[in-house]
């Protein structure tokens, strides 16, 4: 998950293909380190977008507008000065470095064509938008760099451009098979196969390192100076590390995005080893523009989320603390039969007892041995007897309701617990709502404001390759539905052993289940729980006939007596999520 020089490579091939030789029409800052260029050519129209913001800089195609602010910043209007109409001459990356030159026609005040350049660095938090004049001097940039910035380059008006010196990395694309042994090894003897790639070579990744090393199937943890004892080894690293420049040069990239347990996990321009779930698209834009769609929507989900996490967190740890005054209640409840059998054994002996006595040893002939009874002398020993069985009532009282509070406690934190991770799960905007609206009726949050019925979150709908549907509860209500109207008597029931998570049902429709279709339920009951990151997690599964609801439980609430289970890696390999 790198945007190295192989993905700008990638780019640079795609803009050749696309915006060369086009005009460009509109300009446009919609960040204050963004730019939006609209590009008209051959019938077409580009939206190129550059952002040299340093937490995520991107260049990509993209095919949506984006608001601009009201009032142009300065760096907007000095780009429409100077490349307004401009042609686009020819587009180029230097090595593989992670730059893009686009070189620009335009024109002057006084008609006078020149030609100018747009370079566009993509360089973490050194990341910049920088517009050169025919002499490579530096117009302006969208981020000023002062000598109290950077001791080793300024960019500002009126300083020569250069790229900053990549130390001693050498450029893979000239790179022969003579001297790649010399530059892999150069100074990193010491060092893991992987990271000595990436410190050798312009443009390399450790991503980029680690598939080479993939491809030439070598421990990428191995030692540069163990590995060199290892000729075969080293020359399959020099046939994959080829292999991989020559698809740069010819320009036969393969754009994709790729998939663990359904979440994007990398993406690359070219065909990534060790991923089963792959997504192939046209372009390296068009994969740009998905993943970090994918990402965006992910951090917004958060963003929308946030408020219900902190109200179900809050209730949550007030659960908690009544559940630990409970807990008190009950081991204090524990002196009540201590206190009743004081009384009996008070009216059972208060005959012998001398009036005004401060304690009396009785033997207990309920439970053998003997008791020292503590007394108040002022009393009789009948209404001592009186005062313990007071205390004894009181006490079976406390523990009879602390008993029943605490029933109903752990039933609020099981569906508190299950809530926040459904909020996790929360994939648009009818899902929230579905979280919201339940939270209203269970009475922690005020009237949503939405009309009940009025969108519809539904559950999550899989089929196995042995054409049996799997549903997934997305949150409790769900849960609820799913286990007691969707699921028949013989429909399978599975869910993570004592953790929150969904209710996961396989209908049978009448057939027996292959073995690989309970592996498969349990792997999604588990993925889709608080076990989802674990090695493996332990799922209860038995036949909905053998599930029950207790009166008055919170949704999403169940009890079983009897059940399977099973150890299963989390995931949701060999099924196909249905669109609905």
């Amino acid at each position: 998950m790198a945007f190295d020089g192989i993905t700008v490579a990638a780019m640079v091939a795609e803009l050749k293909n696309t915006i060369k030789d086009g005009r460009i029409n509109k300009i446009a800052q919609p960040e204050k380190d963004a730019l939006l260029l609209t590009i008209k050519g051959a019938g077409s129209q580009y939206r190129l977008f550059m952002s040299a913001n340093a937490s995520l800089p991107l260049i990509y195609l993209d095919d949506e507008n984006r608001q601009s602010p009201q009032t142009a910043p300065a760096f907007c209007m000095l780009m429409r000065k100077y490349v307004q109409n401009a042609k686009i001459l020819d587009i180029s990356q230097p090595g593989l470095e992670r730059v893009i030159r686009i070189k620009l026609s335009g024109y002057n005040e006084m008609g006078d064509e020149r030609v100018l350049s747009l370079v566009t660095e993509i360089m973490g938090k050194h990341s910049n938008i920088i517009l050169l004049d025919e002499n490579d001097k530096v117009i302006d940039s969208i981020k000023r760099v002062s000598a109290m910035v950077s001791s080793v380059r300024e960019v500002l008006p009126g300083k020569g451009y250069f790229i900053p010196d990549s130390g001693r990395k050498a450029d893979p694309l000239s790179a022969g098979e003579e001297d790649f042994l010399a530059a892999y090894i150069s100074g990193e003897m010491n060092n893991s196969a992987e990271n000595a790639l990436s410190a050798a070579y312009q443009g390399i990744s450790r991503q980029a390192a680690e598939e080479i090393l993939l491809r030439a199937g070598v421990d990428g943890r191995m030692d540069v100076a163990e590995l060199c004892k290892d000729p075969d080894s080293f020359g399959r690293i020099k046939s994959a590390f080829l292999e991989l420049c020559g698809m740069i040069k010819t320009g036969n990239f393969k754009p994709c995005i790729c998939f663990e347990n359904g979440k994007a996990a990398e993406y690359a321009a070219y065909d990534v080893s060790g991923f089963s779930q792959k997504e192939y698209m046209d372009s390296i834009s068009a994969v740009l523009k998905a993943y970090y769609g994918l990402k965006e929507r992910d951090v917004r989900t958060k963003q929308k989320t946030a408020d219900l996490r902190k109200i179900v967190q809050t209730a949550t740890e007030r659960c908690v603390k009544k559940l630990q005054i409970h807990d008190a209640q009950l081991k204090d409840g524990d002196r009540k039969d201590k206190y009743r059998l004081y009384g009996e054994l008070l009216n059972a002996y208060a005959y012998q007892i001398p009036e005004g006595v401060k304690e009396y040893e009785a033997e207990d002939y309920i439970n053998g041995g003997s008791v020292k009874i503590p007394l108040d002398p002022e009393l009789s020993a009948h209404d001592n007897a009186k005062k313990y069985f007071d205390r004894y009532a009181k006490l079976k009282r406390t523990f009879e309701a602390a008993v029943k509070l605490k029933e109903e406690g752990e039933g609020e934190l099981e569906y508190l617990k299950n809530t926040a991770h459904f909020l996790d799960m929360v994939s648009d905007e009818n899902d929230l709502k579905a979280i919201r609206e339940e939270l209203h009726e269970a009475g922690y949050i005020k009237k949503s404001g939405e009309k009940k019925g009025s969108f519809r979150s539904r559950p999550l709908h899989y089929v196995t390759e042995d054409g049996f549907h799997i549903y997934v509860g997305k949150n409790n209500h769900q849960n609820d539905e799913l286990t007691f109207k969707k699921a028949d008597g013989a429909d399978w029931w599975f869910h993570a052993k004592k953790l929150p998570g969904s209710h996961v049902i396989v209908k049978t429709e009448g057939r027996e289940l292959p073995d690989r279709v309970y592996e498969q339920a349990a792997a999604l009951a588990a993925y889709y729980s608080k076990a989802s990151e674990q090695e493996k997690a332990e799922v209860d599964y038995v036949q909905k006939k053998n599930i029950k609801k207790p009166g008055g439980a919170a949704p999403g609430f169940v009890v079983y007596y009897t059940n399977f289970s099973m150890a299963i890696r989390p995931g949701i390999d060999g099924l196909t999520l249905v669109k609905e």
